[in-house]
């Protein structure tokens, strides 16, 4: 019997005990079938896969290319995330529990203050799907506006201004309830919307007309107007201070103004807890 010499040649380089006549297509060399990785002209290694996939560019999912074009083109990006937060929210407001876990209740602020953050989104069950589209229509009506007149951050504490003027609504005429205040958000755009106009000498008396209209369903439909109201006016308030404090030299007042604000607001909503549920005399 004739013993044939190994040559080392003739052996998977990443497995010396596998024999093997195969070879990469890029580098020349011997690879077992278990390191082989079909290309477009026989096989590679994995070496050479591991240098094409790191000199290959990056492909970035088509949302998040489609949201950085946003961005960089002024696209209202903040009012196209509350919209979709917006369908987060129902659908969390679906969840058996999920409304009253999350909902805002003014007496149970203090002890569970993550409703103050969570109730300015979650939508209360099923039949919250009108008022779900009403929000989604009006923020893509008035948000997108509001976003490129004041700006981004600006728009987002406006919204969180006015939904905080609702809670703070809730907490003082209707106690004890939880209740969605998604809805007073939108009446906090309303307010801005009405003060932005005024600013720029335009009509707005027909914001006036739709806020009170609103407040009239809302009656009607036994809705809490209240906070319609609280949020109107805490929005107003916010755009009066951003298109009072336009120039370069105000800013750091402008900021001062709308973080004292809403502080303000949380004291007050925390405070009122306190006082309902007897932690403070």
């Amino acid at each position: 019997m004739t013993n044939v010499p190994r040559n080392a040649d003739n052996f998977c380089y990443r497995h010396p005990d596998r024999q093997s006549f195969i070879l990469c297509q890029r580098c020349g060399r011997t690879i077992c079938t278990q390191c082989q990785t079909p290309a477009a002209v026989g096989v590679h290694c994995p070496e050479c896969v591991r240098e094409q996939r790191g000199s290959m560019p990056r492909v970035k999912p088509r949302v998040v290319t489609r949201m950085n074009g946003l961005a960089s083109s002024g696209g209202p990006v903040v009012t196209y995330g509350l919209m979709a937060l917006a369908g987060v929210g129902f659908l969390i407001g679906l969840v058996p529990g999920g409304f009253n876990l999350l909902g805002f209740n003014g007496a149970l602020a203090l002890s569970q203050p993550w409703r103050i953050v969570t109730g300015i989104f979650v939508y209360s069950g099923i039949f919250a799907i009108i008022q779900l589209a009403f929000n989604v229509y009006m923020l893509w009506a008035f948000g997108s506006m509001i976003e490129r007149e004041l700006g981004r951050a600006r728009f987002i504490a406006l919204y969180v201004l006015g939904a905080l003027g609702g809670e703070l609504a809730s907490s003082i005429f209707i106690p004890g309830y939880i209740v969605p205040i998604v809805g007073s958000a939108m009446f906090g755009l309303f307010g801005a919307f009405y003060v932005i106009l005024r600013s720029r000498g335009q009509q707005a008396n027909q914001i006036l007309v739709l806020i009170a209209l609103n407040i009239v369903i809302g009656l009607v439909l036994g809705s809490p107007w209240q906070m319609y109201i609280g949020a109107a006016a805490i929005g107003a308030l916010s755009a009066l201070i951003f298109t009072r404090t336009q120039h370069r030299s105000q800013l750091n007042a402008q900021r001062g103004l709308t973080i004292g604000l809403g502080v303000a607001l949380i004291v007050i909503i925390l405070l009122r807890s306190a006082t309902l549920t007897g932690a403070i005399g």
